[in-house]
């Protein structure tokens, strides 16, 4: 680990315009142009990096374009996520679809979104695959269409060697049960490729959905293979993807998650991806990164090595007052 080693944030560019719900589509506030969301973003202390959802924002028509947007506003394209969820022909499935030629789309798509990455020197693409499960019992091929689904994204994976492919898993929504659900199986997925090039995203609001302790899961996935590709950052109440203002509520394990990402050796981008829906976008994930790098510096080296003494020692109560003092300055 290299207690020096400075986070790099990064934000998805539609946090701080798109905010529509089922409940009200026409969306909570009016969207400005993009080029005044890329400027947004670049005002935001501490963020240097954009991720771009294929289609959304950036097509290969328009990827120098783009591109050329971010460089005059002093960003980079950290991330491209296409977008196999958002069209009513993914609704029942991309890479996992039943139909061959609705699987044939969602690779062409990964491909075209590979293609832009490469024309633009962005190093990684994030699937997000949220059409990808199933509802209701005896409707899904479980091992099939988990087949398909691995085989869609080695196809793509192998064909640009020199970009990563993290898979962000989330136990659900909007299917009931989604095939990348938790840290474990999709490891176990990325693994299955073959490929040093596909590894996993964590969003943390997915694995506090998913019930996991999300320090332990990224320790996991370094531990097999550096497959920690990339993070999300938000927050929520554990029981739905809230998408809230990072460290709202979980301050604590939050604390801890950034202390064992330093620790394992976790060296990409802290990468915001929240949905203010009501507040101000640019406030809100401004926030969320003042937040992360409030933490970061407190983990100084002496803390950091505090910190290994208490987590060998494992003694709760030792650990909690350790705890209590550095964020409230009080000794009882």
């Amino acid at each position: 680990m290299n207690p020096s080693h400075s986070n790099r944030y990064s934000v998805i560019l539609g946090n701080l315009g798109n905010t529509c719900d089922r409940f009200l589509p026409t969306g909570y506030k009016q969207v400005p142009p993009k080029s005044e969301l890329i400027r947004q973003a670049a005002s935001i202390p501490g963020v240097t990096g954009i991720e771009l959802v294929g289609s959304w924002d950036i097509t290969e028509n328009n990827a120098e374009e783009i591109n050329a947007e971010l460089g005059r506003n002093g960003l980079t394209c950290v991330s491209i996520i296409p977008d196999l969820f958002s069209q009513m022909r993914w609704g029942n499935g991309s890479f996992s679809a039943k139909d061959p030629e609705i699987r044939k789309q969602a690779i062409d798509e990964t491909r075209s979104v590979s293609r832009i990455a490469r024309k633009i020197k962005c190093p990684l693409i994030n699937l997000w695959l949220g059409q990808d499960g199933y509802d209701y019992p005896l409707t899904a091929d479980y091992s099939f269409q988990r087949n398909v689904l691995m085989e869609g994204i080695r196809t793509v994976a192998s064909e640009f060697p020199d970009i990563k492919y993290a898979l962000e898993y989330k136990p659900r929504e909007p299917r009931n049960f989604s095939f990348q659900a938790r840290a474990a199986d999709t490891l176990l997925m990325a693994m299955e490729t073959g490929l040093d090039n596909v590894g996993v995203c964590i969003d943390v609001g997915h694995g506090l959905m998913a019930g996991e302790n999300v320090s332990d899961s990224a320790v996991m996935l370094q531990h097999y293979g550096k497959k920690l590709f990339h993070m999300h950052f938000n927050d929520n109440y554990r029981s739905w993807d809230d998408d809230m203002i990072v460290g709202s509520l979980h301050v604590v394990e939050y604390f801890e998650l950034l202390f064992w990402l330093k620790e394992s050796g976790y060296e990409g981008w802290y990468s915001m991806d929240q949905y203010p829906y009501r507040e101000d976008g640019a406030s809100a994930v401004g926030e969320s990164v003042a937040f992360l790098r409030s933490v970061e510096k407190k983990l100084t080296t002496e803390r950091i090595n505090q910190i290994r003494t208490l987590v060998t020692k494992g003694d709760a109560t030792a650990s909690t007052r350790w705890m209590r003092e550095l964020l409230f300055r009080i000794q009882a």
